[in-house]
């Protein structure tokens, strides 16, 4: 477990990364890991316990993010998933608990995760769960989730330990031990590539410089492209 809490409590981002990393609105990512202020009504963080104050992200809660913006994609306003959040971190007894295999894919714990959505009352279009045939499954959004994610083991407390930024950009991956967290297409990261279509080079030469398929480099352009936009 110490290289779980080790790579999970790992700070690798600031706020404004998060959001050109995943290509959010400005202040996303804030609104969502520190809490805001709106019209003089305090609304708590999602990701955090309770604000910090603190501009790094851990790889926890980036991962987590990562899950809303499934859900923000969808148009459903993540802020209201607080109170389940809260009973999963201590039903599944960890601060990351959307950053862990067991809730998802385990049948044990897709039970437990639909059992704190109903007790706390969650809508069901915020619910990480649906019941089909009287099994607890997994969402759509998490089902693109999971598919984007690669997980350290099968084990139940297996963790995230790396993802696609954009799931249906299978190439690019974003690893925080390669390449500084950065996104990458196998080892080079996006930027890079994206600087040298910029500096004129086309994309047959990208890939014999940097020892890619054209695919993995029109990959990696329309990433920067999502993530610029």
């Amino acid at each position: 477990m110490s290289e779980v809490v080790d790579l999970l409590e790992r700070p690798v981002y600031g706020l404004a990364q998060v959001d050109r990393l995943l290509a959010l609105n400005s202040g996303t990512a804030k609104r969502w890991i520190e809490g805001y202020e709106r019209s003089g009504t305090v609304y708590p963080p999602v990701v955090r316990v309770e604000p910090t104050g603190r501009d790094l992200v851990t790889w926890g809660e980036f991962v987590e993010v990562r899950l809303l913006k499934e859900y923000r994609d969808a148009g459903i306003p993540v802020n209201r998933m607080r109170p389940a959040i809260d009973a999963l971190r201590a039903e599944f007894k960890t601060p990351y608990p959307l950053a862990m295999r067991a809730p998802f894919l385990t049948a044990a714990g897709r039970e437990l995760v639909n059992r704190v959505e109903e007790a706390v009352g969650l809508a069901r279009v915020l619910r990480l769960t649906v019941v089909r045939n009287g099994q607890a499954m997994m969402s759509d959004e998490v089902v693109d989730f999971v598919s984007s994610s690669e997980f350290d083991s099968e084990a139940d407390d297996a963790f995230v330990r790396s993802l696609r930024p954009v799931t249906d950009i299978q190439q690019v991956t974003i690893d925080p031990l390669r390449q500084f967290g950065e996104p990458v297409v196998r080892s080079v990261p996006t930027e890079v590539i994206a600087e040298q279509l910029r500096a004129g080079e086309s994309i047959e030469a990208i890939a014999e410089l940097n020892d890619l398929t054209s695919e993995q480099v029109q990959a990696a352009v329309r990433f920067e492209l999502v993530r610029s936009a």
